[in-house]
């Protein structure tokens, strides 16, 4: 007699995949360890542990989709060519070239990154031509990553549950990677009550998470990949501070004792729940009326929200290890102007305009829902990828 629980047969395009959100994690993990590392200690050797861990992440996403890439080009069964990308004469699934381009710019960055520092000098900035590169390559895992497990939860003859949730870990890993690149305009709270910081938010997150969502056959991804990315972030900060540290570069304006870690993440979950509400009961159809509501709703909601989180954020009560506020790089010269609000809509006064925050808070709901409109489409695109 045979079972009803036979088991399931493990693929090598699925221990790719295992392989490539094992990376992705390395990589995460990795670069947010050093921007840390860059805001205690400063500019280090090319082996820090943080560049090795990356570099870990991307030889290891590179080797494993080259891998799949031989095996598909050389000895794949139909099937499996059926649904590669053929490329310079290889065959493999469509994610698996993304990681492959993105591990060849990671490693390539890496010679670029330390000729620019030896020529340019010391930086922690996160925006640099060799940066840029690095940032690129690290995405283009992501969003390989991301793909690849689209295209298994697609495939699948039955709702295979790992895929939809290995899908959906993996968006939240990219919306990690993305909140990251813009953390420098939109991560201190002293930038939450200016039209710029939402025009920001609304450009990026709705077209994300509404793709994700239109795309997924979880009940709520959207909230489940804001989660993601929150609970990376606030793991990595509650650990990172544990750690002591002291710079090795001067001039030191901030002398620091421990590990200093990035900014409390946003709290994107709250827009995220209500973005898989109205994909619940809206027409997934009408695009354009979703879109509207969408960006109409991000915005708002994240104006009510982080219009009140910037105040407690701002507050002696979130100094401590929890909310990690107050918490500043070696190189800055502390003052007051930690407690200020630097992106007030002002007029000509120089005092606070609330007719100009409301015009930019238009301009915002117009950039997020065109954003959502872009996701969507995107979204019911990933919904038929199939290699």
């Amino acid at each position: 007699m045979t079972s009803s629980h036979a088991p399931t047969t493990v693929s090598l395009s699925d221990w790719v995949l295992y392989a490539v959100l094992f990376a992705s994690s390395c990589i995460v993990v990795g670069l947010i360890w050093d921007i840390s590392w860059h805001m205690t200690v400063g500019r280090d050797t090319l082996w820090t542990a943080p560049h090795v861990l990356e570099q870990i992440g991307a030889s290891v996403a590179g080797l494993a989709c080259g891998a799949l890439a031989l095996k598909t080009t050389f000895a794949g069964s139909e099937s499996e060519r059926a649904r590669s990308v053929r490329f310079w004469g290889f065959r493999a699934p469509l994610g698996t070239w993304i990681c492959i381009w993105g591990a060849l710019a990671m490693i390539s960055s890496v010679p670029f990154d330390n000729w620019w520092h030896n020529a340019y000098g010391l930086d922690v900035k996160i925006i640099s031509p060799p940066h840029i590169i690095l940032i690129a390559g690290m995405m283009a895992i992501q969003l390989g990553a991301m793909v690849m497990a689209l295209g298994a939860q697609n495939r699948a003859a039955a709702d295979v549950r790992r895929f939809r949730l290995m899908y959906v870990a993996a968006a939240g890993i990219f919306l990690t990677m993305l909140a990251i690149f813009v953390t420098e305009y939109v991560a201190k709270p002293n930038l939450m009550r200016g039209s710029q910081f939402y025009q920001i938010t609304g450009f990026i997150f709705p077209l994300l998470l509404l793709a994700v969502a239109r795309a997924s056959r979880l009940r709520w991804p959207a909230t489940t990949t804001a989660a993601v990315y929150m609970g990376i972030t606030i793991l990595m900060i509650w650990i990172l501070q544990l750690f002591p540290a002291v710079p090795k570069l001067a001039p030191i304006y901030n002398p620091v004792t421990h590990m200093v870690p990035m900014d409390f993440p946003l709290l994107l979950i709250i827009p995220a729940f209500l973005l898989d509400l109205l994909m619940h009961r809206m027409d997934r159809d009408r695009s354009w009326r979703l879109a509207a509501a969408a960006g109409v709703s991000f915005v708002l909601v994240m104006l009510a929200v982080h219009w009140l989180w910037s105040g407690f954020m701002m507050s002696p009560a979130a100094r401590n290890n929890i909310f990690a506020a107050d918490r500043w790089a070696y190189m800055n010269r502390l003052g007051p102007w930690r407690y200020e609000y630097w992106t007030l809509n002002t007029d000509a006064t120089g005092q606070f305009s609330p007719a100009l925050l409301a015009q930019g808070i238009g301009i915002a709901i117009i950039i997020a829902m065109v954003s959502a409109r872009v996701g969507l489409a995107w979204g019911n695109w990933m919904k038929r990828v199939q290699r």
